[in-house]
């Protein structure tokens, strides 16, 4: 809930302060390999996300000192089972198992941070070569910084940990033998086959 277009596409409030949940590391997976739909969902839907990887233990952080703690980033995809997320919201309950399945959050190449403005970055997915979805960092309603800043008050921070930033407008399902395809600018970082 990052972007003011996404929540007003699922008809969600725009957040005050950050919304954060957290993976497995039975969720995280590579584009090395094909994602499979599960069979516990009729609506798997892809949000493509800019990733950045923690890179030193951290708590408590400053959002002054933030960027110290993130040396490389990616795009990647926050896989979401969404007829069971919408179930959840109805009903009171944790997204968990719309959200936090096998291999739900898959990344593609990191890169290092130094040659990029990350809070100034075009991003977009293709899904079988049609454009579905376009983001631009500038446009987060909570920076990098105060993302990673806020999720240190209550989470140590550890060497590894992920940090999706949330997904712009532009969210829909996937099908069988879909390509999803992610570029930051013209340079693809994920490139995924749906099983």
């Amino acid at each position: 809930m990052n972007y003011r277009p996404h929540c007003i596409e699922l008809n969600t409030p725009i957040p005050e302060e950050p919304v954060l949940f957290l993976k497995p590391d039975s969720a995280y997976a590579t584009d090395k390999n094909p994602f499979f739909l599960p069979d516990f969902s009729q609506e798997i839907h892809y949000e493509t996300e800019l990733v950045v990887k923690i890179s030193k233990l951290g708590k408590n952080i400053a959002e002054k000192f933030a960027h110290r703690y993130y040396e490389e980033f990616t795009l990647g995809l926050d896989m979401t089972a969404r007829d069971i997320q919408r179930h959840a919201r109805e009903n009171g309950l944790p997204w968990t198992t719309s959200k936090a399945f096998d291999q739900s959050a898959i990344v593609g190449k990191f890169l290092a941070k130094d040659c990029f403005n990350l809070q100034a970055l075009h991003f977009h997915l293709n899904i079988n070569g049609e454009r579905r979805q376009e983001g631009y960092t500038g446009d987060m309603i909570f920076s990098i910084d105060q993302l990673v800043a806020y999720a240190s008050k209550f989470f140590t921070l550890k060497t590894g940990d992920l940090i999706f930033t949330g997904t712009p407008l532009g969210v829909g399902p996937v099908a069988i033998n879909d390509t999803l395809e992610a570029y930051v600018g013209e340079r693809k970082l994920l490139e995924l086959r749906i099983k």
